[in-house]
């Protein structure tokens, strides 16, 4: 008998193009419409990104003709993706659309209505009622449709019964403006909405359409979607890449910007990666394509940056659990300011209808609803250009609130590779005036062919900081012979030499002691060692060390500016940890295992010091970076630590951590000012309209006016620059 359980399968999500979904009200009726079908479990709507995301229930598959229909009953059209890229290429100018049809014909009809009223007076109020009927039609049709699938509380519900109303009291000219009004907001927002999605949708444009194709010494042009892993592309000046890849011949400046943001061009050459959307400067390469279209750089970034624009932040979820309560509450408020002071005072009944008409016209929430959604999306639209992944609003808002950053030392703060820090001679009889550049360039030649970290470093070492001259004189080693783990020995012009370890030196008895106080001091600060030795005599040493990235102390101080604790965990050797951080002025730990950095992060959340962010580029780094509140993954790290954090760095640099928070901060200062913008214009009309103070036109003009405002504040976020935490 077998004890095995049953296997469950996690239920996928399908994200829809959904067309003409513009506001935080559309998406409401959208959510509310699709959530009572059965087969739907979860239903996430996004106005901003033009999208829905659906779940259905643990077994069950979505019956996507059904969804569809639902949608289309709103009024509002799924795209497939062929119809989506068509849609966001040709970007119809605003008079072009359905509401910029109606806001002109409402607008001209309108405007003879006036011209009549003055012309000929005897015709009343028929030119107005005129006015109303016909723009009031499209709102009408969405507010059943919206009722048929049992959403009453609606812009366009409240919208019809206001403007109705106002009919039936005798105010027909004020209904005409009204409609006319809301027919400019609900533009508005849609032109507002547009401007965000292109902001963010450019990702897409980053890769080039086609490609050019190297196969059998020759180059054709092909659709840069098809290329696959394998596959050879030339590159041409000034071209844009059309893939990830690695560089197999050829050297060129690369403008990485578009990708990660960094201003400055890097020098690539053979061996090393490439990505899709990068522009090659100044030289032709041959590239390898290491990644297929929908998987290269650009494509998971816009994926990711999808993704992260459905994930609601908790202060989004917050107004939307609001709004569900408040519009009903609001309506029922309406109907007590209708009936009530005819009962109780002399107040007529027309003057309370109309009273209550137009607080039903400032009651609508959509300026409240759009004002996070709108920012979150500007938020993590500014960090995807600038190189800075964040998966979800979740991640933006809880970014702004760390208190301590725990990196990793190999490959975040430091280069991930030893590099030469000091060169001594212990004056062994060598003849050359210039001794050190004599013991890196014989240790070089001892060293020639060795792929170990150590002698790799030495070898760049001495190309990099030797004369031409100096290269030129770099003999083969003869009789050259590993020495069990601790070295090198052979020949160098005649020269017996060894370069091994300071440990090796303790079998010669003539060793010289006087060196042993500097040994100490240089591996006192973490340093690894090579002593050359000639006739069992040291005659040098270079000391090695995996030192600092160029900007970790940038990047450090920037993190302290904000208030934000750095401490370092890694799994290197206590003395060089500590030497690191002493050396970039932070608290260090080292000789930790990938558990024992979870630990750590476990420890801080339960004293109070969090929340907590990891930092980290490696598989080692996955446990803490789970733990943590906000993980964050280097953009040269595993595949492992990109998946399991919660935001990446593309741009791969330590400053990019400061960056992530002050935008989280700059983004979460606009969703607050979003949120009392449109509680302050409530508050304010709800209060006069109340009261007789102002009429329904005006509470019409503040609706959309606060909705503007919110959304327009949102996409100046688009404007963010890093330049204050530098």
């Amino acid at each position: 008998m077998s004890n095995s359980t049953p296997a469950t399968t996690t239920p996928t999500t399908t994200t829809l193009r959904v067309q003409g979904m513009d506001c935080g009200g559309c998406e409401r009726k959208v959510e509310s419409a699709l959530k009572r079908l059965n087969h739907v479990d979860q239903v996430s709507a996004s106005s901003l990104a033009g999208s829905v995301q659906l779940t259905p229930p643990p077994g069950q598959s979505l019956a996507r003709a059904e969804i569809e229909a639902t949608i289309s009953a709103l009024g509002y059209q799924v795209l497939d993706e062929s119809a989506d890229k068509a849609e966001s290429k040709k970007a119809p100018s605003w008079w072009q659309s359905p509401k910029g049809r109606l806001v002109i014909v409402s607008g001209a009809l309108l405007a003879l209505a006036w011209g009549l009223k003055f012309a000929w007076p005897a015709l009343g109020s028929w030119p107005f009622i005129a006015a109303t009927l016909v723009g009031l039609v499209p709102i009408i049709q969405h507010a059943w449709q919206a009722l048929k699938l049992g959403n009453p509380f609606t812009i366009e519900m409240l919208m019809s019964i206001a403007a109705l109303g106002a009919l039936a009291i005798n105010a027909a000219a004020e209904a005409a403006v009204v409609v006319f009004l809301f027919a400019v907001g609900e533009l508005l927002e849609g032109v507002a909405a547009a401007q965000a999605r292109r902001s963010i949708s450019a990702l897409s444009k980053l890769t080039p359409s086609t490609a050019r194709l190297l196969e059998q010494g020759e180059v054709r042009e092909i659709a840069a979607a098809s290329l696959q892993p394998g596959q050879r592309v030339q590159i041409r000046p000034g071209d844009r890449l059309p893939c990830d890849g690695q560089i197999i011949a050829g050297h060129s400046s690369i403008d990485e910007s578009p990708v990660n943001g960094e201003s400055v061009p890097r020098e690539r050459e053979v061996g090393e990666t490439v990505f899709a959307g990068t522009v090659n400067l100044d030289g032709v390469l041959e590239v390898e394509v290491t990644r297929s279209a929908e998987n290269n750089t650009i494509a998971r970034v816009i994926k990711l940056v999808e993704e992260a624009q459905a994930a609601k932040a908790p202060v989004a979820r917050f107004i939307d659990r609001f709004a569900f309560y408040y519009m009903p509450a609001v309506v029922g408020v309406a109907l007590l300011v209708a009936i009530v002071p005819p009962l109780v005072s002399t107040m007529l009944w027309s003057e309370s209808i109309y009273r209550a008409l137009a607080l039903l016209l400032i009651a609508c929430p959509c300026a409240l609803v759009i004002s996070t959604p709108a920012a979150i999306a500007a938020g993590l639209s500014v960090g995807a250009r600038n190189g800075l992944l964040m998966k979800g609003g979740a991640v933006l808002e809880q970014l702004g609130k760390l208190k301590r950053v725990a990196l990793d030392k190999t490959g975040t703060l430091t280069a991930g590779k030893p590099m030469v820090t000091d060169v001594e001679s212990f004056n062994g009889g060598l003849t050359v005036k210039n001794s050190s550049d004599e013991i890196v360039r014989l240790a070089a030649a001892l060293e020639q062919g060795s792929s170990h970290p150590l002698a790799v470093a030495i070898s760049d070492y001495f190309q990099n900081n030797s004369g031409q001259q100096s290269k030129a004189t770099l003999t083969k080693v003869v009789g050259g012979r590993a020495l069990a783990g601790q070295g090198v020995a052979g020949q160098v012009e005649g020269r017996e030499l060894m370069l091994v370890s300071p440990r090796y030196l303790q079998r010669f008895d003539h060793f010289a002691n006087e060196w042993d106080a500097r040994i100490e001091a240089l591996e006192a600060q973490g340093k690894s060692l090579a002593v050359l030795v000639e006739n069992e005599r040291p005659i040098g040493l270079i000391a090695l060390r995996d030192e600092p990235r160029e900007d970790a102390q940038k990047g450090l101080q920037a993190l302290a500016r904000l208030g934000v604790q750095a401490v370092m965990l890694s799994g290197d050797n206590a003395r060089t940890v500590a030497a690191i951080g002493h050396q970039l002025g932070i608290e260090a730990e080292g000789e930790l295992m990938p558990e024992d950095k979870a630990q750590r992060v476990h420890e801080w959340q339960a004293q109070g010091l969090g929340p907590v962010g990891k930092v980290g580029d490696g598989i080692n780094d996955a446990p803490a970076l789970a733990a943590a509140e906000v993980g964050i993954a280097m953009g040269s790290g595993t595949d492992v630590a990109l998946e399991t954090a919660d935001a990446a760095l593309l741009k791969n640099r330590v400053e990019g951590i400061a960056e992530m928070i002050a935008l989280s901060r700059a983004t979460m200062r606009n969703v607050k000012t979003n949120v009392a913008l449109a509680l302050g214009f409530k508050a304010l009309f709800l209060v006069s309209t109340a009261l007789g103070i102002t009429g329904m036109w005006v509470a019409v003009m503040a609706d959309t006016g606060a909705t503007v405002l919110v959304t327009l504040n949102a996409l100046y976020l688009l404007r963010y620059r890093f330049n204050d935490i530098s």
